[in-house]
């Protein structure tokens, strides 16, 4: 369900509401902005597919926020359609359709650290006692996991004709999840069309429950998760088959997602880093920064496809989750702007996690 990273976000695509079918106009509040991702996200697929059919260059990383920011809905058949159809034929004319209350800017630029295999076990072995140790709480009925982020995206923007790269800034990002996943709330002015946010609430418009999986983890399916590394590494691969650029790649981009928006079990989140140990390609880059310039030590693997380097940055001295980001590390055109090398695609930095009594309730809230 992944699209490719290079994503134009779909707060870029501006909505043409008159030539939707009525049950689209109809949809509640915040609505409209999920489904552009998810029509989104289906062009772009079949826009790579086809694109790998007839050249051989490369193609830009899978994006994870669409996962990241809501569960999978299913659109009507006839609004999925004529939506996609408008969509599919729309330009971005004006940095306004960009995010609503999120300033833009030029893309970040950083230096391109330099990879290693080099103590890559040993740094994984830390990382993983770090993440054993630290205190999970047990997330009960009622209660909602709550993490709070700074994060930034680039995107190619189109103004008159001419294309460009553009970042969002630094802003922060606020989620709420129930421990099954059937209530949440997403507060983020580079996705939702208000600021008080928008509901990630299940059932959907249609009355469909989606159940909870890898791609769309809730706190209960976690915790049901096998903590022995192999057996959660053959899960992995094998409920993300067909995804993503390659089957590696795929394994640890998951297990990235799961690291920055969920909140694993301690026994569960030390697991991860230990699967992650086994996938082909995993490197060591000495020095890196989270969204919020934090110095630390990465795990790290880079898409061969799309020359784009996915990182996991820890604290160098207690190996404690920092972040991530993807850095563009081979130069690759998209739309006629060309993404050289150091051009950050996503960067995060997590800055609280905690479990909270309710829906927008914040830690500093809670008695």
């Amino acid at each position: 369900m992944k699209a490719t990273q290079s994503r134009q976000s779909p707060a870029e695509w501006e909505e043409s509401a008159p030539l939707l079918p009525q049950t689209a106009r109809d949809l509640p509040a915040g609505r409209h902005q999920f489904h552009k991702e998810r029509l989104m996200a289906h062009i772009q697929q079949d826009t790579q597919r086809d694109a790998s059919t007839t050249t051989a260059a490369p193609t830009l990383p899978k994006p994870r926020r669409p996962r990241m920011l809501r569960p999978a809905f299913a659109l009507p058949a006839m609004a999925l359609a004529v939506a996609g159809a408008v969509v599919a034929g729309l330009a971005l004319n004006d940095d306004s359709a960009h995010g609503g209350g999120v300033a833009t800017g030029p893309a970040l630029i950083v230096p391109v650290g330099a990879t290693t295999t080099k103590g890559l076990p040993q740094l994984l072995d830390q990382v993983s006692l770090a993440a054993a140790e630290e205190t999970h709480p047990t997330v009960k009925p009622g209660q909602y996991v709550y993490i709070e982020s700074q994060t930034s995206d680039t995107f190619v923007k189109t103004v008159d004709d001419k294309s460009s790269l553009g970042s969002y800034a630094l802003h922060r990002r606020q989620i709420w999840q129930s421990a099954d996943g059937t209530k949440g709330w997403l507060i983020d002015a580079a996705v939702n069309e208000g600021p008080e946010g928008e509901t990630l609430s299940l059932p959907d418009e249609q009355g469909n429950t989606p159940e909870a999986g890898l791609n769309g983890p809730s706190y209960d399916f976690l915790a049901r998760l096998t903590t022995d590394p192999d057996e959660l590494l053959k899960l992995i691969y094998k409920e993300t088959e067909g995804q993503g650029n390659s089957p590696d790649q795929q394994a640890f981009t998951t297990i990235g997602d799961l690291l920055v928006e969920s909140y694993p079990p301690a026994e569960l989140y030390s697991a991860l880093f230990k699967a992650a140990a086994k996938i082909p390609g995993v490197v060591v880059v000495n020095d890196t920064k989270d969204a919020l310039g934090r110095a630390g030590v990465a795990v790290a693997r880079m898409d061969a496809t799309s020359g784009a380097r996915e990182e996991w940055i820890f604290d160098k001295k207690t190996h404690v989750f920092l972040g991530e980001r993807t850095v563009q590390v081979k130069s690759v055109s998209e739309d006629g702007v060309v993404m050289k090398p150091g051009t950050v695609r996503f960067t995060s930095a997590v800055t609280k996690r905690a479990i909270v009594d309710g829906m927008k309730q914040t830690p500093e809230q809670k008695g």
